[in-house]
């Protein structure tokens, strides 16, 4: 004889000689006769080991206190208590649960497709285990492709996605919607004269259309390069070093001309492009800095020559003027004698005479002192 307990929150399946007999609830039982009982938790999922659920549904009692869920192909059940989340039945049959005083709700999830339906709450998502399905964030400034077993499917707006994990294999790839930069450095490129320039050049691009510069072009960003290479190549062997020089922006015009053909074929918009720096040789840089330093050089003594020659033609005029004029003539005189003045400590005056007529008596013939006056 055997005594088994049950309390307030088991059930117990009684089996007599290992077949199901009944189910039976709370208190204290004394088995013999090749009796037994197995306990089951009311809280959880029920599952017994001694016989299939199946068996226990036939039994009209232990049906009239479970809820049943059945789980088939390709889905999955959300399992509810009183409300809220309490779980995900993934394997494919019957689940049953104890009624008690918990209220169970079971949805029913199509998997077939690894895309999450609009029926599926978003929040559900936090409290499933990572293997269940696949998290994809397409950020503010993005585009994504997606790809359902390596076919096409469709563009995703920014957001966040999810995906089951199932059989089918999920890709998304995406792409920057942003105006971006692409930088050819160092292309060396012969001039017509022979000269071997490096160019570094620029241009300012953005993809129009997401699908088809994936899946009709390889490596469109290579494409782009080189275009401008050849672009650059085009214009470069045409023309001398000088007039490459002095035509910068003639290059860029005809770089970015011959990218803008090329913007329905790649599925791209060239917004600018342009020559970043021309890199000369280190022979052809220090003859040209010499050829700048004599021009700068013959600049400088031609001003300097036109400023003497104004100079001369001025004082020339002002001397006429003085001697047409005795008025002008006297001025003339007496702004000397200011300046005179202005470096003068003292000067002393004796006779009769005006002051002017003393003063340039003294430029005219007078002598200095030691102290620095003037005296007659």
């Amino acid at each position: 004889m055997k005594k088994v307990i049950i309390n307030e929150k088991q059930k117990g399946f009684l089996f007599k000689n290992g077949k199901y007999v009944r189910t039976v609830g709370a208190g204290k039982y004394l088995l013999w006769g090749g009796k037994t009982v197995e306990v089951s938790e009311l809280g959880g999922e029920i599952v017994c080991a001694g016989c299939p659920l199946d068996v226990l549904l036939e039994d009209e009692a232990f049906a009239s206190q479970v809820t049943v869920a059945e789980v088939n192909d390709e889905e999955l059940v959300l399992h509810f208590v009183n409300g809220r989340f309490a779980g995900v039945l993934r394997t494919r049959g019957k689940h049953a649960f104890w009624n008690g005083k918990d209220a169970h709700e079971f949805r029913s999830v199509d998997v077939s497709s690894p895309e999450v339906g609009e029926d599926v709450p978003r929040y559900l998502f936090e409290s499933l285990h990572p293997s269940l399905y696949e998290r994809i964030e397409v950020a503010e400034y993005q585009r994504g492709r997606l790809f359902l077993d390596n076919r096409f499917v469709r563009v995703l707006e920014p957001g966040t996605y999810y995906f089951w994990r199932t059989g089918v294999k999920v890709e998304v790839n995406t792409v920057d919607t942003r105006l971006t930069k692409m930088e050819i450095t160092g292309q060396e490129i012969m001039t017509q004269d022979k000269v071997a320039l490096r160019i570094n050049f620029v241009c300012n691009y953005r993809v129009t259309d997401f699908v088809r510069v994936l899946t009709e072009i390889d490596n469109y960003e290579e494409q782009m390069h080189v275009a401008a290479q050849l672009a650059l190549r085009d214009y470069v062997g045409r023309y001398r070093l000088d007039e490459i020089l002095e035509n910068k922006d003639g290059l860029s015009r005809f770089v970015c001309e011959k990218l803008k053909e090329k913007e329905n074929e790649l599925f791209v918009e060239i917004k600018d492009a342009g020559v970043k720096d021309i890199i000369l040789p280190g022979e052809i840089r220090d003859i040209m800095n010499t050829v700048l330093l004599a021009e700068k050089k013959a600049q400088a003594n031609v001003i300097t020559r036109r400023e003497e020659v104004a100079s001369t033609r001025s004082l020339l005029n002002t001397a006429k003027l003085m001697e047409e004029n005795r008025t002008l003539y006297k001025l003339k005189e007496l702004e000397y004698v200011e300046h005179i003045c202005e470096n003068v400590g003292n000067i002393t005056l004796n006779g009769s005479g005006d002051m002017l007529s003393q003063l340039l008596g003294l430029m005219r013939g007078g002598k200095q002192t030691e102290e620095g006056d003037f005296d007659v």
